[in-house]
This record gives structure tokens, C-alpha cells and sequence, in this order.
């Protein structure tokens, strides 16, 4: 489990980067696997939920943090109120959170929720710049890249397209990179590209 630097550390048991969490545990191993399968159940339920009715709007998104992790942590489905970084990318300081948290969602819906754009290669372009959005933002406290790629394969079956492939570019390290260089330089370049070939049209 990586380091974040907090201006406070409100979740984590004391020295230690390991959350607070229902179940006590001191093992960050552990935690991280129940994370996984906690994951693991949130695709198969909300993946039968999508439908022509679901709205992909800022409560949709907090939604999924919140029950895909309430069982494990009190901060599900909380959106932090201390600065937070990681490595040299500093994330949307905290007393700008809420805010951007309303214009990206709202860009979203003016979007129509991408469900307009019929060329893969424009779709894989705006759910790049979405996902570098929220990657930058980064409103929770812990488990923000996986809930944000589960909200962004929901948004992928909701348009017909399968869950992103994201395998290979997590293993090798290339979807870190991606995430980096889209909080330091708001660039999506190489996010789009793993988007683009992780896509598979249903």
C-alpha cells in the first residue's frame, strides 16, 4: 500500500500507512486483499445494475466508493478535508474539492455521459479526460483509482462497450505513469492510448 503525504492523518492507525478500519486489522497485505475482494463483488452487483436509467452524476460515483467499502472503513463514501499528495503530484487541495468535484460531473452531464460519441477513438479521448479529471482530484482518502475505474467501466457498459483491459498497463506500471503525468501535467496522451486499447466494443 503506497504512502500518501497528508497535512494530518485523520484515517490511518498511528505510524503506519494502513486505514483505520472495522475489522482491526494490522496487516496492510490483508487489507489490501479484502479491498480486492470488496472490488471484486461491487463489479458483479453494479454490473447487472446499469441500465438506460442510471445517471453517471457525482452521486453515482460516491455511491460506489461507499458501498463497495462500508463494510471495511467509516470513510466510505467520504470525500477528504485534508490536502493530500503523492511522490511530487499534489492533488486537488481540499478546500477546492467540492467544487471541482461539481464541474467535472456537471461536464460530464453536458456530455450527455459520452452517450453521443460513436467512434471509439473520441471515446477513449473524453473518458481520458474525464478519468485524468478525477485522478487528479482524487476526493477520497483511500481506494480512489479503483473506484474510479469501476465508475468509468459502468459508464463503458452503460455505452456498450465491455469493462476496460487496463491488465497489462497496471502490471508493467505504464497506467501509473499515465495517472503521474496527468496530475503534473494534465496531460491524458498516454492514458488515452491504454483506454483506447483496453476497449472492446460489446
Amino acid at each position: 500500500m503506497s504512502k500518501y503525504q497528508l497535512d494530518s492523518s485523520p484515517i490511518y492507525i498511528d505510524g503506519t500507512d494502513i486505514p483505520k478500519n472495522k475489522l482491526n486489522i494490522t496487516d496492510s497485505e490483508l487489507i489490501h486483499e479484502i479491498e480486492q475482494n470488496l472490488l471484486t463483488q461491487a463489479y458483479e452487483q453494479f454490473s447487472v445494475q446499469v441500465n438506460i436509467n442510471t445517471v453517471f452524476d457525482e452521486e453515482y460515483f460516491v455511491n460506489l466508493h461507499k458501498k463497495t467499502l462500508e463494510s471495511l472503513y467509516d470513510f466510505a463514501g467520504l470525500y477528504r478535508n485534508v490536502n493530500m499528495s503523492k511522490g511530487d503530484s499534489q492533488f486537488c487541495l481540499a478546500e477546492y474539492l467540492q467544487n471541482e468535484s461539481a464541474r467535472i460531473f456537471n461536464a460530464l452531464k453536458d456530455d450527455n455521459y459520452l452517450s453521443n460519441i460513436l467512434d471509439k477513438k473520441e471515446f477513449a479521448t473524453k473518458l481520458a479526460y474525464y478519468q485524468g479529471e478525477l485522478i487528479a482530484l482524487h476526493p477520497f482518502y483511500e481506494v480512489n483509482g479503483r473506484i474510479l475505474r469501476l465508475f468509468f467501466d459502468m459508464l463503458c457498459i452503460y455505452n456498450d462497450y465491455s469493462i476496460i483491459d487496463y491488465t497489462d498497463s497496471i502490471a508493467n506500471g505504464k497506467y501509473i505513469q499515465a495517472s503521474i503525468e496527468c496530475v503534473q501535467y494534465a496531460d491524458t496522451g498516454k492514458l488515452e492510448k491504454i483506454i483506447f486499447n483496453g476497449l472492446i466494443k460489446r
